[in-house]
């Protein structure tokens, strides 16, 4: 294979060697935790890292009908949830793959496939001078509101809510006239009883309810509980009572960051938060400084999506918001996330590394990379 050394002089090293730290840190604390999640969780990992590999090499600025196709297949999948979709923790968000122990949450494929409809729809039109006008604004919402309400009925708002916000920072930071976001958050204030009253479920607003009394629930408790045990400093293993012992729920996936605190204090907390702002301000930074707009929509998005699940995540373990499934990204056991961002980021490479349409051979004309680039460019 003939590597065009012009794709490393433009690839963002900076990206992996901000990564590299949570993930083995993350590692560190499964491991602690039960020795058969760490095997499952590798496993997790050299998939998700293997599939990034394929996907960097996808030109992306070359797909048009393969990107429309992308998003419509993954609006049908979340249809196809209310069907053929199976139950786990009492929503239904999951699709068996047949004839295999495993099964997709086509919520999390319609984030990409959202991302880059996006990304297409926006270079394809860029805003002009003001901003976009309300037809232009009213044409990009559909693209979003339609999943947002689709993913709220399965029901999982905190993924519905995660989507809102990705789709509309974005548009905030790429350019709207100021007009409309004033106009739309007068409606929202004075709208909101009726979203409160009709729009969410009960055991939503239980959920709600609890983050607003005075008592935390149980696993908040527990949670501020495990932080605050953690001191400045951390506790060793064996005296990380709080996660040893089994009083903190979820240890190793939403509620990992509580386990983190107590054995590395204060000060590990502070240091793992500016890791994931420096990633984040890194990665926000392309779309501020770059005319591509399609690099600008995926920066834009990426960046948003680390925000939303880090900010959230933490601030439930902590008692600052309701408790949602929303795991720490690329630290929270689990695949589907890990392999969600880590797809996210390869695309992201891919437009820096490729950013001036450069060539790249393939081992063989013939070979399966070479088709897959082929079908997925035609």
């Amino acid at each position: 294979m003939i590597f065009d050394r012009r794709i490393l002089a433009h690839f963002d090293f900076l990206i992996p060697l901000l990564i590299l730290p949570i993930v083995g840190l993350s590692l560190f604390l499964i491991h602690e935790l039960g020795s058969k999640l760490i095997y499952k969780q590798l496993i997790y990992i050299s998939a998700s890292l293997a599939i990034a590999y394929i996907v960097f090499f996808i030109p992306f600025r070359k797909l048009f009908k393969t990107i429309y196709f992308f998003y419509w297949t993954s609006i049908i999948m979340l249809l196809l949830v209310e069907w053929i979709g199976t139950k786990k923790l009492g929503a239904q968000r999951w699709i068996e793959i047949p004839f295999t122990p495993f099964s997709i949450q086509p919520s999390e494929i319609l984030k990409i496939s959202l991302m880059l409809m996006l990304a297409l729809v926006i270079r394809q039109n860029p805003p002009p001078k003001d901003g976009y006008d309300w037809q232009e604004f009213g044409r990009i919402s559909l693209l979003i509101l339609g999943p947002f309400f689709i993913i709220l009925q399965q029901p999982d708002l905190g993924t519905a809510l995660t989507v809102l916000f990705m789709g509309y920072g974005m548009l905030f930071l790429i350019g709207v006239n100021k007009k409309i976001w004033i106009t739309l958050f007068c409606v929202f204030t004075i709208s909101s009883p009726l979203i409160y009253e009709y729009g969410i479920r009960d055991y939503q607003k239980k959920r709600i309810h609890d983050f607003l009394s005075e008592k935390p629930s149980h696993q908040v408790t527990q949670s501020i509980i495990a932080i605050g045990a953690g001191g400045l400093r951390g506790k060793q293993k064996d005296e990380a009572t709080q996660s040893q012992l089994k009083f903190l729920p979820i240890a190793t996936s939403d509620f990992i960051f509580a386990y983190y605190m107590e054995r590395f204090g204060f000060v590990g907390g502070l240091l793992l938060i500016v890791l994931y702002m420096f990633l984040i301000f890194h990665i926000l930074s392309y779309s501020l400084k770059t005319k591509d707009y399609f690099l600008r929509v995926i920066a834009s998005c990426v960046a948003i999506l680390f925000f939303v699940y880090m900010s959230v995540n933490i601030a439930m373990t902590i008692g600052f918001a309701p408790v949602v499934g929303l795991p720490l990204p690329l630290f929270s056991y689990g695949g589907t996330s890990f392999l969600t961002f880590m797809i996210m980021l390869a695309i992201l490479e891919n437009l820096l590394a490729f950013r001036f349409d450069l060539k790249y051979n393939l081992p063989s004309s013939k070979g399966p990379l070479a088709q897959l680039v082929r079908a997925l460019g035609s």
